[in-house]
């Protein structure tokens, strides 16, 4: 076998779970359990397709919250009433655990009180980015909340899930409670580690109570506090320490190691710019201390990634979200010795952010069906039609595989001489590497559906009319925008597609560089690292007030911490309004005044792309029927390309 630790039953209390993967919470994104009956079949859906999985740590559940009247709770899971509280939740979580325990996946439900109470411990901050001070509980309030964690564990075995795990982490009330950080207390709830852990305890014991002895409990932990004045990995009030305390309580059957904040560098969502695992030796030294399981969780990317850290003792089982929503058949593959047809996550996290920042449903970068499992709409197509895409970007290679999957038999003409347009040279940028492995999963995805590519072949609209298609799908791309600056045509000025795409370094770029932003996403900071990595010193001017305003704080983080370290300078709220040799004169966009950044030695220029729609618009005056599709269209990201190639593909 090739992944033999992965593959491996466990003991977790008195559950036997048939692989070494669990599934941790992260379908509450995709589609929520707790909203309309379409949404609750998918969120369900979702899961059915990952059933290769041994467990499902899958449902999130808000503990109800105990507010005075006409208070209003903000943040990330604002919640009056909860979830264990409503009248669904014993139907909804019931036909879910029937649906993996059919293939022998067990379920967890993890309690959460996390980002829109008010409550904590003390009246005190736990980070430099969100300054609302808390409501510290009193005595009475603490009773209260006992009681409503068990009244929920009492919902959990009724419905028939395995066990509860308690959210400890990632600025939960309890966490609150735990950390040096934020605990303050003076009384039995404050003080050392035995005192601060005294509220998550009571909890704990009302929880195995309120379930039995059958069922699982387990909790979910941070390794560490990134902010000084928390907890780290060693000391009396460290994470080792904290978990000898939780098994000695004997209320816990396992520990769920996970790694960041809410906030920072890095987000416990990690993004593309951490190794793999990274953190994982840290759950193996809680491991080497206690005889409980460890899970940790924390950019297990693959199953060769998995299979290392479990080989190294690092934790007795991993868990895998976002490589899991890339891939639902990531395990099935695996196990029958396939891994390289397993579709990579790229690690941008657009899987969260869209929602959060933009509003946007839920979709996942390299993977459009994700989510949609339970729509079932991906059938095979019966009646063949010949169909001509024209351009091997993002677009062009999702619709061509997805065309040429459903039955169809697929052309795909690419003007340059390699597919995947510019996320190819995106890839050149540092922590981008992931797109490389995605592209030539692409590549072979495309043969093995017996896609027939031509490259170096540049599309006419006479060529076009004779190769007389059933379908032609124009997905041509964009090119470099210009912004409408004085001095943007003078030779130390360069576009970031043609410095990304420098490889033997030909252009002269000298010590100072400024990079004007005019991309709201992550381009413009990932050219500005790339700079800095070369040696580079990097002035970056945006007119947001903020650079990225596009990207969340599950990524933000990283790669301004990278900027800093590099020495990259930023300049907020500004715009070049001309370019001179050895100047660059900016205008606040607020107030107005001129400002003069001097000795700059080069211009990049990330200001985002126009779209390349000639050839659509010529076949259109020749009455040629084609889509159009992809930053073609209107220039965006990689998730925006793969979501429009799904639903272009289902009408084909």
């Amino acid at each position: 076998m090739m992944f033999p630790h992965l593959f491996r039953p466990l003991m977790i209390g008195s559950r036997t779970v048939k692989n070494r993967v669990v599934l941790p919470p992260h379908a509450h994104v995709v589609s929520s359990l707790w909203g309309t009956d379409a949404e609750a079949e998918r969120h369900i859906g979702y899961w059915a397709e990952r059933t290769s999985a041994g467990w499902v740590d899958g449902v999130s559940a808000h503990v109800r919250n105990n507010l005075i009247p006409g208070f209003e709770p903000t943040g990330v899971g604002a919640q009056y009433d909860g979830h264990f509280r409503q009248p669904y939740f014993l139907d909804r979580v019931g036909r879910l655990a029937d649906t993996l325990h059919q293939d022998g996946t067990i379920l967890t439900v993890q309690m959460i009180l996390q980002g829109g109470m008010p409550h904590a411990a003390s009246s005190t901050l736990s980070g430099p980015v969100v300054n609302q001070v808390p409501h510290a509980l009193t005595r009475e309030e603490i009773d209260w909340f006992v009681a409503e964690y068990a009244h929920g564990a009492q919902q959990i075995a009724l419905a028939g899930a395995d066990g509860a795990e308690v959210h400890l982490n990632h600025d939960d009330m309890l966490e609150y409670f735990l950390s040096p950080l934020t605990n303050h207390r003076t009384d039995e709830y404050g003080g050392d580690l035995a005192g601060r852990l005294h509220f998550p305890l009571r909890i704990l014991a009302a929880i195995r109570g309120a379930m039995g002895p059958d069922r699982i409990v387990g909790v979910r932990l941070n390794l560490r506090e990134e902010e000084p004045g928390g907890y780290g990995i060693d000391g009396p009030d460290g994470a080792i320490a904290i978990a000898r305390a939780l098994e000695a309580s004997g209320h816990v059957d396992y520990l769920s190691c996970a790694i960041g904040s809410p906030w920072g560098n890095p987000s416990y969502i990690q993004s593309q710019h951490h190794r793999p695992a990274e953190w994982s030796a840290l759950a193996g030294r809680v491991k080497e201390a206690v005889s409980l399981p460890v899970v940790y969780t924390g950019r297990v990317t693959s199953p060769a990634v998995a299979e290392e850290l479990l080989a190294a003792g690092h934790a007795d089982a991993v868990g895998m979200a976002r490589a899991m929503i890339a891939d639902g058949k990531l395990l099935t593959k695996a196990q029958a010795g396939r891994p390289e047809d397993i579709r990579p996550c790229v690690g941008g996290n657009e899987c969260i952010s869209r929602r959060v920042v933009e509003g946007t449903p839920f979709s996942c970068a390299v993977n459009p069906e994700a989510g949609k499992e339970a729509d079932r709409s991906f059938a095979t197509r019966t009646a063949t039609r010949r169909i001509l895409v024209i351009g091997g970007g993002p677009a062009g290679m999702e619709t061509a595989g997805l065309a040429a999957e459903r039955g169809h038999q697929v052309t795909l003409w690419e003007a340059g001489h390699s597919l995947g347009g510019q996320l190819r040279i995106a890839a050149n940028a540092p922590c981008h590497e992931d797109y490389r492995s995605y592209l030539a999963w692409q590549e072979r995805r495309l043969a093995t559906a017996g896609v027939e590519i031509t490259t170096g072949q540049r599309a006419d609209a006479q060529g076009v009319e004779a190769f007389s298609a059933d379908h032609v799908v124009v997905a041509t791309g964009a090119s470099a925008r210009t912004p409408d600056i004085s001095g943007v045509d003078l030779p130390h000025v360069h576009t970031a597609y043609s410095v990304l795409a420098d490889d033997e370094q030909r252009i002269a770029l000298g010590e100072h560089v400024l990079v004007v932003a005019q991309d709201d996403h992550l381009a413009p900071l990932s050219v500005a690292d790339f700079l800095a990595t070369r040696g580079h010193r990097v002035t970056l001017v945006h007119g947001t007030a903020a650079p990225g305003p596009l990207l969340s704080r599950y990524i933000l983080g990283s790669i301004l911490a990278r900027l800093d370290a590099g020495g990259v300078t930023l300049r907020a709220s500004e715009q070049p309004v001309s370019i001179e040799d050895g100047r660059v004169a900016v205008r606040h966009v607020y107030s107005g005044t001129t400002r003069a950044i001097e000795r700059v030695d080069s211009v990049v220029l990330s200001c985002g792309a126009v779209p390349e729609s000639a050839l659509h618009d010529e076949l259109r005056t020749r009455g040629i029927a084609a889509d159009i599709i992809g930053d073609a269209y209107a220039p965006r990201r990689l998730v925006f390309a793969t979501k429009q190639a799904r639903e272009l593909a289902l009408a084909l």
